[in-house]
């Protein structure tokens, strides 16, 4: 199976005002080195992989969530931005199948229209 996209959702792209505030507390007895560090880790901890079968959703650190969806039954793609996030080309992904509820929701994504093109 070929692997069209596996991305980490982004830290400065998907919210530069929040990158800023912590990197100016970080002389502030570290508290944007805390910040910055619990940041990193939700980041690293979701990922979302495309392939040409299906779509793959992994959160968590210690203990792991994992959703699989199979391509050909996804009914919605949905992508949400921000005016910031068209800037930095980031953005939040829902998938849904059956319902009014999506399976999977990706947030910071990067290139989202991308993700909503392969699956598609």
């Amino acid at each position: 199976m070929k692997t069209l996209y596996s991305e980490h959702p982004v830290m400065f792209k998907n919210s530069p005002f929040k990158f800023i505030l912590a990197l100016i507390l970080v002389p502030a007895f570290g508290i944007g080195l805390i910040i910055f560090l619990i940041w990193h880790l939700q980041n690293k901890a979701a990922k979302l992989t495309v392939t040409e079968a299906d779509i793959l959703f992994e959160q968590g650190l210690l203990s792991k969530e994992r959703s699989e969806i199979k391509i050909d039954s996804v009914r919605t793609v949905k992508v949400k931005q921000s005016f910031s996030n068209r800037i930095f080309g980031t953005g939040t992904v829902e998938l849904y199948t059956a319902g009014d509820s999506p399976e999977i929701v990706a947030v910071g994504m990067p290139n989202p229209n991308k993700i909503r093109e392969y699956i598609n």
